[in-house]
């Protein structure tokens, strides 16, 4: 088989497969490659058990600014119009409630002026007093022996909202989707990268058993492996890593749809939610805690899932002042020093069952089982240069046919937005053509009224 592309995709998650299938379906490229280092793709963090499997718009995530949650929503809407497309209602997209609740007076207080701005935003958006709340989410009112919670609750969100994703199945759809469009397109599956290297105008992407294959232009999609692959090539020197797994714990089939709670600005990391399992039913989910970890990955035995590439990184004293602020921050401190706290056996899901009782305030130890296998690393940017934790989406452009893509915020959510950008980036590389028009028509019809 020959082994020339137009384009080499390294990742094999959401937001990788959702770039093969972009470049599939709306340029006139033909031959495009997709590598992943795993048996099959969205093995990862696009894994069924690595994320919240929440379509994040920003109606409930209360850390977003009004001007973001209009951004997110967009590209939001793409990837919710694709499952629709598709017919896969039900089988990767969910219909479930979904609000953000605020307890006591000062969150109360908070949700409420939320509700009032963001009702321009999302048309619909619906602001629920304790009664109502109690009518459809009642084990967020209930306490044990039947009493109802003494403090005052509200929640601002919808009744019934397509919200839930399953994002395996969603990239595995992406990658069936363009395998058709496109039979000169294949997947390479155990190809694990170990240095991409120029070669006359091309790249060669050299795999740990000595594989090659070639392209014109190569995206990096590698989730927390891109910045180790941009550094091994001289790129994003000025960056460093701080990767944060996350765990989770299931409890009973408690909640009817997604419950969250209100974040602290100050924290760069989810506040505790609860959401019904799309991928085991009759289980509802609670987290995720964080904890700092030197692994670009998170389940792998202790040794072997050591980086050594991250100290390569970090180890110097730009990176290590950067860390010494974040924990000067004394709601930052404390918020790590818990979340290591959770980790301890015994002491552990005692200290996560006081916080899950935000929103289930009836929860028993009993009713709590770690959730073993779920959760998973995600890359914090730490940029050397301006000496501070970078959130939000961050790529290393480097105009010579290569772009590495890290932390794309809200994560999967902006799978097919991000790919849009890279493919407008890649075509106006290879002089290929985009066909921009129909991509905003079939999936995001509101922003060509716009433009």
């Amino acid at each position: 088989m020959k082994r020339d592309f137009d384009v080499v995709i390294i990742g094999g998650g959401v937001s990788g497969c959702a770039l093969l299938w972009t470049l599939s379906q709306y340029t006139d490229l033909k031959k495009i490659a997709l590598v992943e280092r795993e048996r099959d793709v969205a093995r990862v963090s696009s894994n069924a058990k690595a994320n919240s499997q929440t379509i994040h718009d920003g109606a409930i995530e209360t850390n977003y600014t009004a001007q973001k949650a209009k951004k997110v929503k967009l590209a939001a809407e793409k990837i919710r119009r694709y499952a629709f497309n598709k017919n896969l209602q039900n089988k990767v997209i969910f219909e479930m409630q979904k609000m953000a609740i605020g307890v006591g007076d000062k969150e109360c207080a908070f949700i409420t002026k939320r509700h009032e701005e963001f009702q321009e935003i999302y048309p619909g958006l619906t602001f629920f007093d304790k009664a109502k709340i109690k009518q459809i989410e009642p084990m967020v009112i209930a306490e044990q022996h039947g009493l109802d919670r003494p403090e005052n609750v509200v929640g601002s969100g919808f009744e019934n909202y397509w919200c839930g994703m399953n994002f395996e199945l969603l990239s595995k759809n992406f990658v069936q989707e363009a395998m058709a469009l496109n039979p000169e397109n294949h997947a390479f599956f155990h190809f694990k990268v170990s240095k991409i290297e120029r070669c006359l105008d091309e790249w060669a992407v050299v795999s740990t058993e000595g594989d090659e294959i070639y392209g014109k232009f190569v995206l990096v999609d590698a989730g927390s492996y891109s910045l180790p692959l941009a550094q091994s090539m001289g790129y994003g020197l000025d960056l460093g890593c701080l990767p944060v797994a996350g765990s989770f714990y299931f409890v009973p089939n408690l909640l009817r749809g997604k419950v969250y709670t209100v974040q602290n600005p100050k924290l760069p990391f989810a506040a505790l939610h609860g959401d019904p399992d799309v991928w085991i039913k009759g289980k509802t989910r609670l987290g995720p805690t964080a904890l700092a970890m030197p692994k670009l990955e998170r389940h792998k035995c202790l040794l072997k899932g050591i980086s050594w590439e991250l100290f390569k990184m970090d180890f110097n004293m730009d990176v290590m002042g950067i860390v010494f602020d974040l924990f000067t921050e004394r709601d930052i401190r404390n918020y790590v020093f818990k979340n290591i706290v959770f980790e301890l056996p015994y002491i552990g899901k005692r200290k996560f069952l006081h916080d899950a009782r935000k929103i289930i305030p009836s929860l028993t130890l009993s009713d709590l089982q770690y959730a073993a296998g779920f959760g998973e690393v995600r890359p914090q940017v730490l940029d050397r240069t301006k000496k501070k934790l970078e959130l939000g989406e961050r790529k290393i452009i480097t105009h010579q046919g290569i772009t590495f893509n890290m932390t794309p915020s809200p994560g999967a959510t902006s799978c097919l937005e991000n790919a849009l950008v890279d493919a407008k980036e890649i075509t106006q590389y290879l002089g290929a053509h985009l066909d921009i028009e129909r991509f905003y028509e079939e999936l995001s019809p509101e922003e060509l009224k716009m433009s």
